[in-house]
């Protein structure tokens, strides 16, 4: 038994409302193999010379970068969503990163998410970063029924981008198998966040195997598949009182990980 090229990582959103420099610390501690930064979880993130000093001094590479498009960061490094990429793909190319985690844009950014395909394929062309557009899901309080808040789309699938991420706990809101996901994907597929959800209304970014989207049965099928990208652990862990809860959360989504991404050889 051994394990592919790919790479479990730690998103800094995992460690919030502690900083960006916690999230190094962890990864540094728990033997992370990688960093994804959240662009806007705090001043630091922002300051790509703060970030490749954090990775240097911990000696823990950035995987990648995760655009300020969410919708409380929407002032983040200014509110012209174009200039916010481009932002990205610089901070990635000067800490080393190879990808930029981006979501789609929303029903009200009408400009934006005309050029969305197309600006992103520029971009790539342009950057020689990997933009892995991320799944989303359809908003809804309590009913069953959604509202389509991104355009073109929740669904990464159904356009043509060449890189992909998908978010588990996002698949679980929409309902959707993330299996049928990749498969759809197929080498599209780029990124990985993992995470679980319930499938209820809320993002609820459980550690994963704490929900009911099959965790351990996606990172089996990723690992049959011949997934070669980077698999990052980007969990909500506000409601722990102590770094010690914290602590273990962050462990037990690492162990979870590499048990269950595992490819056997002859």
């Amino acid at each position: 038994m051994t394990t592919s090229n790919t790479r479990v990582g730690l998103s800094s959103a995992s460690v919030y409302p502690e900083s960006s420099a916690r999230a190094f610390e962890y990864a540094a501690e728990l033997g992370y193999d990688a960093v994804e930064v959240m662009v806007g979880i705090d001043a630091l993130s922002q300051q790509t010379s703060a970030v490749l000093q954090l990775s240097e001094h911990h000696g823990v590479p950035v995987c990648s970068v995760h655009a300020p498009t969410l919708l409380f960061t929407q002032r983040v490094w200014g509110t012209e969503p174009w200039g916010k990429l481009e932002r990205s793909a610089e901070m990635a190319n000067a800490v080393g990163a190879e990808v930029v985690v981006v979501h789609p844009p929303f029903r009200w950014q009408k400009e934006y998410a005309r050029d969305f395909v197309d600006g992103i394929a520029a971009l790539e062309e342009s950057s020689g970063v990997a933009f892995a557009v991320e799944n989303m899901y359809p908003w809804r309080a309590t009913s069953k029924r959604g509202v389509e808040m991104y355009l073109p789309g929740w669904d990464p699938s159904a356009e043509p981008y060449a890189n992909t991420t998908i978010d588990l706990s996002h698949a679980a809101i929409a309902g959707d198998d993330p299996i049928e996901m990749a498969r759809r994907l197929g080498s599209r597929l780029r990124h990985i966040h993992l995470t679980d959800g319930t499938g209820s209304a809320k993002d609820e970014h459980l550690v994963p195997g704490r929900g009911g989207i099959g965790a351990a049965s996606f990172l089996r099928h990723l690992a049959r598949s011949g997934f070669g990208g980077d698999i990052v652990v980007e969990i909500n862990t506000r409601r722990c009182e102590t770094r010690e809860e914290r602590e273990i959360d962050l462990r037990e989504s690492l162990e979870f990980a590499r048990q269950h991404f595992a490819v056997t050889t002859p």
